[in-house]
């Protein structure tokens, strides 16, 4: 086994495209991190395979800070130490519909829940007609691809010398950024078709580079464009940067934890 690096942080976002939240823990499960994408926003104008509302429409939308509103009932699944004391492989049950309520604060300062229908109405700012939002939740993560997302926070740093900005590793909103010991910008690539394991019991494959799109030039605090940085990256890197990963044993992660290859 070889030591890759280290957690730097752990992130979750709760609705689809709005703010991400810090997390000092987080449960990894076959769906994913634990609350993560529980739930979107349907546009009517989003076509059958991705109608989704998300910041390449309405930019702002990354600026929305979203929180559950029963913050201890959504750090892990409720019965996740009656499961583990059952033995390895046990899935845990997740939370009831009505302990999944999110709490939404835009950037302005006003409070939603996410069920206000003048959240939508906010939302639909500057859209037009065509936008008929309605709000979906979800039993499992509505991710774009693979269940888990990481990122290298050297990637970030090798953008930030490419680009002459610094580049906010936020912009590329993974659930898992890892402080790697190469000091390798990109160094998660190499990663591909292996096995990894986090703390003491989640492991998770690697299985593909992460495509990227106009999301990642939206500044996360003023959501300003800077479409440069995709440029460089479909440039010099396919337009790749992170990797996309599905989870083999679920557990717990929380940031400090060693992240270890194992084949």
């Amino acid at each position: 086994m070889q030591k890759l690096g280290i957690v730097e942080s752990l992130w979750r976002y709760p609705v689809k495209s709005m703010r991400g939240e810090e997390l000092s823990e987080a449960f990894a499960g076959f769906a994913g991190i634990y609350g993560d994408r529980s739930y979107w926003i349907r546009t009517a104008a989003g076509p059958a395979g991705f109608p989704f509302l998300t910041g390449r429409d309405q930019a702002q939308m990354i600026r929305f800070a979203a929180r559950f509103a029963s913050t201890d009932k959504m750090r892990r699944p409720p019965n996740l130490d009656e499961a583990d004391a059952l033995g390895p492989g046990v899935t845990p049950v997740y939370a009831e519909a009505d302990e999944t309520a999110v709490d939404v604060e835009s950037p302005e300062g006003e409070k939603f829940s996410i069920e206000d229908p003048a959240l939508l109405t906010r939302l639909s700012k500057g859209l037009g007609d065509r936008h008929r939002l309605t709000v979906v939740r979800s039993d499992r993560s509505m991710t774009d691809c693979r269940p888990l997302s990481l990122f290298g926070t050297w990637t970030a740093r090798q953008m930030s010398l490419e680009v002459g900005i610094e580049v906010d590793p936020r912009r590329f909103r993974a659930n898992i950024y890892v402080d790697f010991l190469s000091q390798r910008g990109f160094a998660e690539d190499e990663l591909v078709g292996h096995t990894i394991r986090i703390g003491n019991k989640v492991m998770i494959a690697v299985l593909e580079r992460d495509p990227r799109c106009k999301m990642i030039t939206l500044d996360p605090d003023s959501a300003d464009s800077n479409p440069e940085l995709m440029r460089r990256l479909a440039r010099d890197h396919d337009g790749k940067a992170g990797v996309y990963a599905a989870v083999l044993v679920e557990g717990i992660l929380r940031t400090g934890d060693e992240v270890t290859l194992l084949d």
